[in-house]
């Protein structure tokens, strides 16, 4: 390494750290970053005088005396230093004073902190692992083996571990603040050190007001991490993420504007680095950020749905401190929730977000993707932090076909301007058919389990008509809803249950060419076979073809029915459950014969993949299919429908359940 523009993990290459550059560049940056010199102290006025932070070079007597005292070979960065500069000034924010030849000295543990260490940092994870308590006890003894470095500081302790040496002979450096909530923070070596001080005092300029008496803060190295942002940006729109993220990141270390923003856009999308280089960006500004930041809101907004967040704690949403932004924030958040709130970006890109969101909200996301896809090249950033659309995050319906190879691919596709090679296309995401649904981990991705479910396929009539054929309140307006927001969207005040009635919150789409689906997964009650009544006859009174399937494979014995009905007659239907098929009516097919299905064989995993052969015959004799994404992770327009079950006649008895 020759220049501090390298990052402090680069330090210990094979390339010759030039201290001599590194240092001299760091005094002229702090000299010319100084306000009233007057009030400076007098060490400081002296080394603003020279423009340099360090002192006279040690020469090799310096360096041999200094190591005959410690009784051990100093490392190869340390010594390098200082042949340069015998200690140093201003090491960063916090350490006013390093140590040189006379003055580093063995800790010995001055401060008592040996004990309380090798109880907490680094304790390991398992303590019956031999390994590992050793590493704990190791690291603990850092107080007591250590090399003090620091002489003057905030509190603040700068140490050489001879216990921690790397492949090149260099001492890891450790460094603690006691007024800091964490664990001492490791570098590879005396030189990787100092470069993260020499950030440090970057960030530190560089988050300094305006106004505060000192020159503004420009020169080689702000200008050249200024330089590596344009280039970052212009990479990141051109589809190169990785190279905006590696040039980001090291921008970012030396507190960079405009690096947090990009950083959260690439790492949010899942194509850099995350954690802390994603971190959320603060709406600068806020309750008037800019379009760009105010587009990041709503990503904010759909994740704090996304872990249960109750709407009067959303800071954004406070009206108190943020008056009438507070309340637009809080109305955003309400239509989150409600699922109304729409993306809309203009020019070609908006009229083409308008046309996904058609498709996604009728469960076709794969569609919806292929839209976005074609219409990426021509998105236009807000302004200069502004690299992808983010809003697509944002928008309830179009956020969960983002899928996670979808969204890389979003990073990789040349926008904004910017040209290059198209990545090659994510994969689609519905499988086709419908025996997914009755598989291990086919409503439930991730989890070797099944899922419950009921189903009505119906021809010839649209999404948004079902409601007028099977809805409790064929007039209720459908909004596309998130799973967990159905029961409070539809039964907001529901203070009692019974055992009269099963209505079943049906989330809608298209099934295919003609074919509208209505679907219920991971419903509560048992099978009714004794008072079930199919929705197949009243779903086909318009006309065409309705098929019905009622699936239970959670259940040690799976329960599965199947009816199909036209014009508003019964074709066929039976009920698979107990081991037994019973309830046959009319003519099956002969591919849907219980025995050819697999029916009659004994175990759970027989009969789900019996339910799975029924699904596909019907797949394949309608054309039919069920979106898998969509059904599982998106957000779909949905309505309660009309009781499953029929009233019960004299001398059936039902329950009611009533709670204050």
């Amino acid at each position: 390494m020759t220049g501090p523009e390298t990052s402090g993990a680069e330090t210990s290459g094979a390339e010759p750290f030039d201290w001599r550059r590194f240092l001299t560049r760091w005094s002229e940056e702090w000299a010319d970053a100084q306000g009233d010199v007057a009030e400076l102290s007098p060490d400081d006025a002296a080394a603003w005088e020279s423009r340099w932070l360090g002192f006279a070079p040690a020469d090799e007597a310096d360096i041999a005396a200094m190591e005959a005292r410690l009784g051990r070979e100093m490392p190869p960065s340390y010594r390098e230093f200082l042949r340069v500069s015998d200690g140093w000034r201003h090491a960063g924010g916090f350490v006013w004073k390093l140590a040189g030849t006379r003055e580093a000295h063995w800790h010995e543990d001055a401060m008592g902190l040996g004990e309380e260490f090798g109880d907490l940092w680094g304790r390991p994870v398992n303590v019956e692992v031999e390994e590992e308590a050793d590493e704990g006890a190791a690291r603990g003894g850092l107080w007591a083996r250590g090399l003090q470095l620091d002489v003057a500081s905030d509190a603040t302790s700068v140490l050489l571990d001879p216990a921690d040496v790397g492949p090149d002979g260099e001492w890891a450096a450790r460094v603690w603040a006691s007024w800091a909530p964490a664990d001492p923070q490791g570098y590879p070596s005396f030189a990787a050190f100092m470069v993260a001080k020499y950030q440090e005092f970057h960030c530190l300029q560089a988050g300094r007001a305006e106004g505060e008496g000192a020159p503004a803060f420009v020169n080689e190295t702000t200008r050249a991490q200024d330089a590596a942002v344009a280039r970052a940006r212009a990479a990141a729109l051109r589809g190169e993420h990785g190279e905006a993220a590696r040039l980001l990141l090291t921008a970012r270390e030396y507190g960079r504007p405009h690096v947090t923003e990009m950083l959260y856009q690439v790492g949010r999308l899942g194509g850099g680095p995350v954690g802390r280089e994603a971190r959320q960006p603060e709406p600068a500004g806020f309750p008037a950020p800019s379009p760009f930041l105010a587009e990041l809101l709503t990503v904010y907004a759909v994740d704090f749905l996304n872990v249960g967040g109750y709407k009067d704690d959303w800071r954004y949403a406070d009206p108190y401190h943020h008056g009438a932004a507070g309340r637009r924030a809080a109305d955003l958040l309400r239509r989150m929730r409600e699922g109304t709130y729409g993306y809309r970006p203009s020019g070609p890109f908006g009229e083409a977000v308008d046309a996904a969101r058609e498709s996604a909200r009728w469960g076709d996301t794969d569609a919806a993707w292929r839209i976005l896809r074609a219409a990426l090249p021509a998105w236009k950033p807000l302004d200069p932090d502004h690299i992808a659309p983010m809003g697509l995050l944002g928008d309830p319906v179009l956020a969960p076909v983002l899928t996670a190879g979808r969204r890389l691919e979003l990073l990789a596709t040349p926008r904004g301007g910017e040209s290059g090679p198209a990545p090659s296309p994510a994969r689609d995401q519905d499988p086709g058919g419908l025996s997914w649904v009755a598989r291990l981990g086919g409503l439930r991705p991730g989890q070797a389990s099944c899922g419950d479910y009921r189903l009505v396929l119906v021809e010839g009539v649209a999404p948004d008509e079902l409601p007028a054929l099977l809805g409790s309140s064929p007039d209720a307006a459908l909004s596309p809803l998130r799973s967990v927001d159905l029961r409070h969207y539809h039964r907001p005040d529901q203070r009692g249950f019974s055992g009269y009635d099963d209505k079943a919150l049906l989330r809608v789409g298209r099934a295919g060419a003609g074919w509208s689906f209505g679907f219920e997964a991971d419903l509560s009650p048992a099978f009714p076979a004794e008072r079930f009544v199919s929705l197949a006859q009243d779903a086909s009174a318009r006309g065409g073809l309705a098929v019905v399937a009622w699936g239970q494979g959670r259940r040690d014995d799976p329960v599965f029915h199947l009816s199909v009905a036209r014009d508003g007659d019964l074709l066929y239907a039976f009920t698979a459950r107990g081991g037994v098929v019973e309830d046959v009516r009319g003519d099956l097919p002969a591919e849907l014969a219980p025995a050819a299905l697999g029916f009659g064989v004994r175990g759970a995993a027989a009969k789900r993949a019996a339910a799975g052969r029924a699904l596909d015959v019907i797949a394949d004799r309608y054309g039919v299919g069920l979106p898998r994404l969509a059904v599982t992770e998106g957000r779909l327009h949905s309505f309660e429908s009309r009781s499953w079950i029929r009233p019960p006649g004299p001398g059936e008895a039902y329950a009611t359940l009533g709670f204050a």
